[in-house]
């Protein structure tokens, strides 16, 4: 490995000053578990790292919004992110996800920020906050924008943000009236990376939709929202006959990539099966 600096800066505006727009060598990180990997594997080699751990307190905690949202600080960790009664209370989904989110010792380390920048599409949560309509707040010394996660990912390991550009937080809207689950598909463990994720997010009046989204993961090169299963849902009476188009329409619309995880043909089964799967689990039906 080959020598680099190592900034441990008291403050998000100092961070901010030492990272470089013209630069990729300089990366700035929370846990650093995938990051660590990626430098043993010889993927990455710094010139300088920007450790996060010292800045301002608040970007560690979860706090709530008067109007039901959530703003989380990027360097809330996944297991504190799992304990969050607030968390707990506004996105249970949230919740249900990080039980099978790797395991305990890298939830203890890992931050949220960290797990949305890094842009890996096998990611749990990138599909869960996009089926929230979450958003990131991405800062740069100059000042800060709000980013849809649906807008962060631009393709393969590839984000929105500028390389001088860090997410400081994440804001998840008020989910009143709404119902959502996640499924994950692995081939090993529960808790290993997915071959397949799917994430819905249901506005309804009884057994009718009003409003839909859903979202596939780790079979794509990115988190993709699947207009045309939305559109079979929207202002459906559930019922089998819906949730077999539902599951037909996933199927026709999705280009799914074949890897160590199974065959894009595979891949494409599970998807006709376990869209239905979805829709149940986030109905309870």
């Amino acid at each position: 490995m080959n020598p680099f600096e190592l900034a441990e800066p008291r403050s998000l505006k100092s961070a901010l000053k030492l990272l470089d727009a013209g630069d990729p060598s300089v990366r700035v990180f929370g846990g650093g578990t995938a990051l660590m990997l990626m430098m043993k594997a010889g993927v990455f080699q710094p010139t300088r790292l920007v450790s996060l751990r010292g800045i301002e307190k608040r970007y560690a905690k979860v706090t709530s919004d008067k109007d039901g949202g959530l703003r989380i600080g990027a360097l809330v960790t996944l297991s504190a992110l799992g304990r969050a009664a607030a968390v707990k209370k506004r996105a249970p989904v949230i919740i249900d996800t990080l039980r099978t989110l790797s395991n305990v010792r890298v939830r203890n380390v890992a931050t949220l920020g960290g797990h949305l920048a890094h842009g890996d599409p096998h990611m749990d949560l990138p599909p869960v906050l996009m089926a929230l309509d979450a958003r990131v707040v991405a800062t740069t010394s100059a000042g800060s924008r709000e980013l849809p996660v649906a807008d962060l990912y631009t393709g393969y390991y590839e984000t929105a943000l500028a390389q001088n550009e860090l997410i400081s937080e994440i804001i998840v809207p008020a989910q009143s009236g709404r119902r959502a689950a996640y499924i994950k598909l692995t081939t090993r463990a529960a808790d290993d990376w997915p071959t397949l994720g799917i994430a819905v997010s249901l506005q309804t009046d009884g057994s009718v939709v009003h409003d839909a989204r859903f979202v596939i993961s780790a079979a794509t090169e990115k988190p993709l929202r699947l207009s045309a299963v939305e559109a079979v849902l929207r202002g459906a009476t559930i019922n089998d006959a819906v949730l077999a188009r539902v599951g037909e329409a996933a199927a026709a619309e999705a280009e799914l990539t074949g890897d160590v995880h199974g065959s894009a043909a595979y891949k494409t089964e599970l998807l006709r099966v376990y869209a239905v799967r979805a829709v149940r689990k986030a109905l309870a039906v």
